[in-house]
């Protein structure tokens, strides 16, 4: 029961993290209203999965081996300005068409679901930030003298939350509702995630 208590504040501070807006969940906000729950669901997927990733780095220690390479850390953060920023460009060359094919059948049916996957998954791989997470909830987590349980409960426990609240934003915006929405709002929906994105590659690349 200690333990349980203990663990309490660990999937606390791990669901405010993930449910907060960020570029992660504005793309899956964007691809379920555009694409839909299936496409949505696969690019949470690859969140979900790098999210695991960085989970796995930080308890096997190789994070402080990473950390102290200055150069992989750079690395990263060019990387994934890159990427966020690309993913800016497609957004606002989106938001500038009057007819988006996203909204098209054949244009969901055309789409990978391995593509879409790989983005989720590449959103995150290529965010450093997500490693000072993972240590910050594992110094909270892990205490001295902490029992084995503990690091497989934070990262179970993280992971279903992941999965709830990644996999809860697919569907809350594939919704028939969500979707008329975005119809009507499309260009201003594409013109913010493309703002978002811009915002997110550009603190990577300048950050230090």
């Amino acid at each position: 029961m200690e333990t349980l208590l203990a663990l309490v504040p660990v999937w606390g501070a791990y669901l405010l993290g993930t449910a907060s807006p960020g570029p992660s969940n504005m793309a899956i906000m964007a691809t379920a209203m555009s694409q839909g729950r299936r496409s949505a669901l696969l690019l949470a997927a690859g969140v979900i999965s790098g999210s695991l990733c960085w989970a796995l780095l930080v308890a096997t220690g190789l994070s402080t081996l990473l950390l102290a390479w200055a150069e992989a850390v750079t690395l990263i953060k060019v990387v994934g300005g890159l990427y966020l920023l690309w993913l800016a460009v497609k957004a606002a060359r989106s938001a500038a068409r009057s007819d988006s094919p996203a909204l098209q059948q054949d244009a969901r049916v055309s789409v990978s679901g391995a593509a879409l996957y790989r983005r989720g998954l590449m959103m995150h791989l290529s965010n450093p930030k997500a490693i000072m997470v993972w240590m910050a909830i594992m110094s909270l987590g892990l205490q001295p003298g902490a029992a084995t349980s503990v690091l497989p409960a934070i990262v179970g426990g993280c992971a279903l939350l992941g999965v709830a609240v990644f996999s809860g934003y697919a569907l809350l915006f594939s919704t028939p509702v969500m979707v008329r929405g975005y119809r009507r709002c499309r260009r201003g929906i594409e013109g913010i995630l493309a703002l978002c994105f811009t915002a997110a590659g550009l603190k990577l690349l300048f950050s230090r």
